[in-house]
């Protein structure tokens, strides 16, 4: 009896464990879910990662604190994403989704700004001016160590040509601008990095992208000219020279006509044009007319940031054509201009130029006829 016993509780515990061994089949086993060992190349904004037989990698994110995630589709079979340009000093999180049976699992790097907090520098911006020259400043960190030093290194948008400042600016020693003759290979928008070094303790970085339509200062505008009637006085210009090929509706223009007097209050009328074909004003001024001076500067039509005023032009007499002339240094018979930075002057001709005068006297010819 006792034995019968046994036997039944023998075969009872044999079948809860058949039992259970068929339900744990019915269950999915863990998926092994893969480590990518990521890399983040931030001077190329490429992130990069170990490829996996039989692993469908969906998408790259890249969260960012002021433009949020970022995604981008990896092309198949391949273990790589290449972001456009983003300030990288408060730190992202970048994120790679990997796909599952069951859902995405996504595998995360957080990339940080290290070193000392308050140690980058700061303050940091760039201007371009007359055309070809950049200037950009910064200052030093709050928190940076004494011996801080600072590198400027700019790369274009396309990712192939980069470039370290040519001419520091000083003071104390310590870099805290550049000045760039040569603006080759700048695209519409660039990746500005500056880095810092100590021997005391790690200097954190500071970047920006810039686009050059923002941060270019316009030259005064090229060969002006006023011609006066009886009862009007027509002023005409051209645009200036720019970094890019612009067309004139791309800009916008401000005239400061001011009527000659002894007076400390002089007469002034500050005139809005927009950039046109023609580009020029007609100014009522019926005879007899005192003398009045124009300058001109120069904007872009829709962001209103203002160039310097043009060299004053004197007109007023009856019949005469005024022409602007080029602001010229002392001793230079070439008229050669210093590009220490942007500033009143190089807006006229030379009188002789080719151009000029045909089309002030097209203009005359026109005035003279049709007023």
């Amino acid at each position: 009896m006792r034995l019968l016993a046994i036997t039944i509780l023998f075969f009872m515990l044999l079948d809860t464990m058949l039992l259970q061994t068929l339900a744990h089949q019915d269950l999915p086993s863990a998926e092994r879910v893969p480590r990518l060992n990521m890399k983040f190349d931030s001077w190329r904004m490429k992130l990069s990662w170990d490829c996996e037989e039989n692993t469908t990698y969906l998408e790259c994110v890249m969260i960012h604190k002021e433009n949020g995630p970022i995604t981008i589709i990896p092309q198949e079979k391949e273990c790589h994403c290449e972001f456009s340009d983003y300030s990288l000093h408060d730190g992202v999180t970048l994120m790679v989704k990997v796909n599952s049976t069951q859902r995405p699992i996504p595998e995360t790097l957080v990339y940080a700004n290290s070193g000392g907090n308050g140690t980058a520098a700061q303050n940091f911006s760039c201007f371009i001016y007359n055309a070809n020259f950049m200037n950009c400043s910064w200052a030093k960190g709050q928190a940076a160590p004494d011996d801080v030093q600072y590198f400027l290194y700019i790369r274009d948008s396309r990712k192939r040509r980069e470039r370290e400042c040519p001419h520091y600016i000083e003071d104390s020693g310590t870099h805290v601008g550049c000045h760039l003759e040569d603006l080759s290979g700048l695209t519409n928008y660039n990746y500005f990095l500056v880095n810092g070094t100590s021997q005391r303790t790690g200097v954190q970085f500071f970047d920006s992208v810039l686009s050059w339509k923002k941060i270019e200062i316009y030259s005064p505008p090229n060969n002006i000219s006023v011609f006066c009637n009886a009862s009007h006085c027509l002023i005409y210009w051209e645009k200036p020279k720019t970094r890019y090929r612009l067309s004139n509706m791309e800009f916008k223009y401000q005239l400061d006509i001011q009527r000659k007097s002894n007076k400390e209050n002089s007469e002034n009328q500050l005139i809005e044009v927009p950039g046109n074909l023609e580009n020029s004003y007609n100014f009522p001024s019926p005879e007899p007319r005192p003398k009045h001076t124009v300058k001109i500067r120069t904007s872009d039509a829709r962001i209103q940031k203002w160039g310097a005023w043009s060299q004053p032009i004197e007109f007023g007499h009856l019949g005469e054509l005024h022409l602007g002339h080029g602001k010229r240094q002392r001793g230079d018979p070439n008229g050669a201009r210093s590009p220490s930075g942007p500033g009143e002057g190089g807006n006229g001709i030379d009188a002789s130029g080719p151009g000029t005068l045909e089309a002030a006297f097209f203009f005359f010819f026109i005035f003279f006829f049709f007023f």
